[in-house]
């Protein structure tokens, strides 16, 4: 079952600790100035906080990027347009056999404090598994200039060969965090929903 493969992996015997918000963390040991000096670097001082309402974490873009992509070409998938993304069911991405490539995500943390998130992906052709990818973003805070952050992930090599290269590969991609909360950036009026990306892509010998 997809939601099965897609939930966060714990380390056995780990045990989340309490989520605490932004605010909770700028007033812990409040009296250690060396803290408190680290901690407003990272924007965490006694109300700066936005309201912990809403989403703690948006996911602005997911793209594949490799050093073999033609001058000019990107694949980038802005998460606020999902008409581009159920568009790939019709016209999937090219990408090249045999290619080092990697998952690049951008995205806001808007309020609190999220740690042990983590970019999972599964793939699968013909309904069948063929890989899944699972890799740790970190822990973050909101941004204390409002940018979103960038998270470049490990790299991979795509599949090569003639069986490789036939049929339509379904990929399911989520953020996810330790208590299994998800994240995305897909806005129905004026609601964000967390929910899972899917898009298709086809291996050919050469980007098109």
């Amino acid at each position: 079952d997809d939601q099965d493969e897609l939930k966060a992996t714990l380390t056995p015997g780990y045990k989340p600790g309490a989520a605490k918000s932004a605010d909770e963390y700028a007033q812990l040991d409040a009296e250690d100035e060396s803290l408190a000096r680290w901690k407003a670097s990272l924007g965490i001082v006694p109300g700066s906080a936005a309201p912990a309402t809403g989403p703690k974490v948006t996911v602005l873009t997911l793209e594949l990027a490799s050093p073999t992509l033609p001058p000019g070409k990107e694949i980038i998938f802005n998460l606020n347009d999902p008409e581009r993304l159920a568009d790939t069911k019709k016209n999937p991405i090219i990408i090249k056999e045999g290619i080092e490539y990697n998952v690049r995500i951008t995205f806001k943390v808007n309020h609190s404090i999220i740690s042990g998130v983590r970019y999972s992906q599964l793939v699968k052709r013909a309904g069948v598994k063929v890989d899944k990818m699972e890799q740790m973003l970190g822990s973050y805070g909101p941004s204390p200039d409002g940018k979103p952050y960038t998270k470049n992930f490990e790299p991979e090599e795509s599949p090569s060969g003639m069986i490789a290269r036939s049929g339509t590969y379904h990929v399911r991609s989520w953020v996810i965090d330790d208590d299994s909360e998800v994240y995305a950036g897909i806005y129905f009026t004026f609601l964000i929903l967390p929910q899972d990306w899917q898009w298709y892509f086809k291996l050919a010998k050469e980007w098109s």
